[in-house]
């Protein structure tokens, strides 16, 4: 199985923000409120720390014989690492410093759709697929486009096709530290379109890009990005700061790339907001979780999925600093109900029970059967 990037002259339209249409009213946002109570919970577990690593991104995947592999992307030693999901034990490195296949450079965002995982290289400037368990490369796409890509999201929008979205954080400045003009933040996010065919070939094209321009609503700093097709909801973590002009929050936009002008309350976030999952609860109802990066304690804020407004928020005992976020809804022998997975302090990953979550913030009951 081969994945390769075509010609984008017969790219699929994309609505961005900076294309000409009516102006619509944008939805009322949540009202400002002040900042969340914390309620204390705690990891099932902390795995053991390695700092050479700076991990940074998570996803999950589950093997033939119905272990759940829990898999880092390790920006400083250039790598991949895997855990047992149920434990936090470490089962293997993958990969190296470079730009060959099934190396890496900076290897920063994770999505696993079926037995493929992507990862986006920061410094390599590409999306990676590897196939699961053996992670052996099956190419790479990307590479014109992006300039400095973080975070990916991605969802079967056709049977076979996979709409993948790519948030591109590119910085002017000797120390690339500058938010480029206005003007040039219309391509924040980069969208593509995978196919696989009868053949098991992977096709991948670049299908466009968006990010609102105005002083209101551009997205200046992006990582981390999640959507939920049922809503045609995304929502991008503009890690910006007063420094940067902005306030960091969670923005919303559609699957079509549209700026809804709608944000989260920026006073729920009083660092950095960070990873963001949804957990979907069987009948249709479910909670946005987005991670506010604390320090000595990283605040885990909830959010109701259609409405947005806020449902609470935790903190664990030790877990800090953290950037990626994984959930994995899944029963596996160690959470019944299933687990929120989170990085600590880049040097480790920890665990909590949803079980545990939902019944601290009296969530719905159904969400972890």
């Amino acid at each position: 199985m081969r994945i390769r990037l075509l010609a984008a002259a017969t790219a699929f339209a994309l609505v961005t923000g900076c294309a000409t249409r009516a102006p619509q009213p944008a939805p009322e946002p949540p009202a400002a409120e002040p900042a969340a109570q914390l309620i204390t919970l705690p990891e099932t577990y902390v795995s053991d720390a390695s700092p050479a690593d700076e991990l940074d991104s998570l996803a999950t995947w589950v093997t033939e014989d119905g272990r759940t592999w829990l898999i880092a992307s390790a920006k400083a030693s250039h790598r991949l690492v895997v855990f047992d999901a149920d434990s936090g034990e470490r089962v293997r490195e993958v990969g190296m410093r470079g730009n060959a296949p099934g190396q890496f450079n900076r290897p920063n965002g994770l999505a696993v759709h079926g037995d493929v995982l992507f990862v986006v290289e920061r410094d390599n400037r590409r999306v990676q697929a590897l196939s699961l368990p053996d992670f052996e490369p099956l190419g790479t796409f990307g590479e014109g486009e992006l300039r400095s890509p973080y975070g990916l999201w991605m969802h079967e929008s056709e049977p076979g096709e996979l709409d993948v979205y790519v948030t591109d954080s590119f910085m002017l400045g000797e120390r690339h530290d500058v938010v480029p003009p206005l003007g040039e933040l219309d391509e924040r996010v980069r969208r593509y379109r995978i196919a696989v065919g009868n053949d098991g070939e992977l096709r991948a094209r670049h299908v466009g890009a968006f990010g609102d321009t105005t002083e209101q609503a551009a997205l200046r700093v992006v990582e981390s990005i999640a959507g939920d097709p049922a809503h045609d909801r995304l929502l991008v973590a503009d890690e910006s700061t007063a420094v940067h002009g902005g306030m960091s929050t969670l923005v919303e936009y559609t699957l079509d790339g549209r700026p809804t002008g709608r944000r989260l309350p920026p006073t729920r976030f009083r660092a950095q907001a960070e990873g963001v999952v949804l957990w979907s609860c069987p009948d249709g109802s479910g909670y946005w979780i987005a991670v506010d990066q604390l320090a000595p304690l990283t605040a885990f804020h909830l959010f109701d999925r259609t409405t947005l407004e806020p449902r609470g928020s935790f903190q664990g005992h030790v877990t800090a600093h953290t950037d990626g976020v994984v959930l994995h809804a899944a029963s596996t022998p160690s959470f019944p109900g299933g687990a929120l997975f989170a990085v600590h302090d880049d040097r480790a990953v920890t665990a909590f029970d949803l079980r545990t979550v939902a019944k601290s913030l009296a969530l719905a009951p159904g969400c972890t059967d």
